[in-house]
């Protein structure tokens, strides 16, 4: 079983796909790890500046800026 590369909690910038053009660009937040099909690892990510929560698949994703806490 394959491990997730990203964590909760965790900044992540999204790669928009091929039928993505509605999908605001910029800054996720990693929610929650899915198990996903075999091999594809999935996470539940929320915008950073409109709060919308969406399922995303790690092929989509590259990391972000470090989370900063306050």
């Amino acid at each position: 079983m394959a491990t997730h590369l990203y964590t909760v909690g965790q900044n992540v910038e999204f790669i928009a796909g091929r039928f993505d053009g509605n999908v605001p660009r910029g800054l996720y937040t990693v929610v929650r790890q899915l198990p996903g099909p075999a091999n594809v690892r999935e996470y539940r990510v929320k915008h950073q500046q409109d709060g919308h929560e969406r399922v995303v698949p790690e092929n989509q994703l590259r990391g972000g800026p470090p989370a900063v806490f306050s």
